[in-house]
């Protein structure tokens, strides 16, 4: 049986309902790959998925009926591109250097590079993250300083005006930041209005801005753009990610590193 038979394309169906309800909207081509299939079934897919009302197709993709996607939780992101996380992290490190101020947004791959910080001395490091500010809690040499605000469970952050009126008193060298979408037309994007408050307030606050984001995120597209294709400086990756994007984002100023998992 190939993608056309009945029950692959019913798998098919399933997976790509569940990639836009977590991802929000995503291009055609990210969906077939992500859904191990070719572009024009994936096409056919998105029609049929329409006409029965689950989707809402886009210019070069779809998009979850409402346009809205449900932000993935903590847990749920720990179970998602682990080595490649992993990976990112490591190469985002080699972006630090001592003794300066860094800011570090929430996420799974940000509390990664918290991890690989911890042996960078004289480093301050700004950040609405707990998971990133616990990283870092024991380490010598490295001071903390954690925005205030109003608890995220879902994602353990800081979010609200009194995170963001900190950041507006800050300035760092360089902010990691991830998102749940990545293209080259917005830049980075994130499904709640509350985070991309703060990740703006997060970019605005540093001389330069990088990006961490791994191959499910690249050529995905959330509700609210965070920081735009002209502000990355530096976009770390992994080598599955969508070359097309890459491509522009590099066009658009972006030093892209592509990393293998360890």
């Amino acid at each position: 049986m190939g993608e056309g038979s009945p029950r692959f394309a019913a798998e098919r169906h399933e997976r790509i309902l569940r990639l836009l309800r977590e991802r929000g909207a995503m291009s055609l081509r990210s969906l077939a790959g992500e859904a191990n299939a070719s572009e024009v079934t994936v096409r056919r897919d998105l029609r049929v998925l329409e006409e029965q009302g689950l989707l809402e197709r886009s210019r070069g993709g779809a998009v979850p009926l409402g346009g809205a996607a449900r932000e993935p939780s903590h847990r749920h992101k720990t179970t998602v591109a682990v080595a490649e996380k992993a990976a990112i992290a490591e190469r985002a490190a080699a972006l630090v250097r001592p003794d300066t101020a860094v800011a570090l947004g929430p996420g799974t791959t940000t509390h990664r590079l918290a991890l690989r910080l911890a042996g960078i001395p004289g480093l301050t490091v700004i950040t609405n993250s707990l998971l990133v500010a616990s990283a870092l809690a024991d380490a010598e040499g490295i001071e903390v300083v954690l925005t205030g605000g109003t608890l995220r469970g879902s994602i353990h952050a800081l979010v609200g005006s009194a995170a963001e009126g900190f950041l507006s008193t800050v300035r760092v060298h360089r902010a990691f930041l991830s998102g749940n979408g990545l293209t080259a037309e917005r830049g980075l994007s994130t499904p709640n209005l509350t985070v991309a408050g703060v990740d703006r307030a997060l970019a605005r606050c540093a001389r330069e801005v990088a990006v961490l984001a791994d191959h499910t995120k690249v050529g995905g597209d959330a509700l609210f753009a965070t920081v735009p294709p002209d502000r990355i400086a530096h976009l770390v990756t992994d080598a599955r990610a969508a070359g097309p994007e890459l491509d522009a984002l590099t066009a658009a100023g972006a030093a892209v590193h592509l990393t293998e998992p360890s």
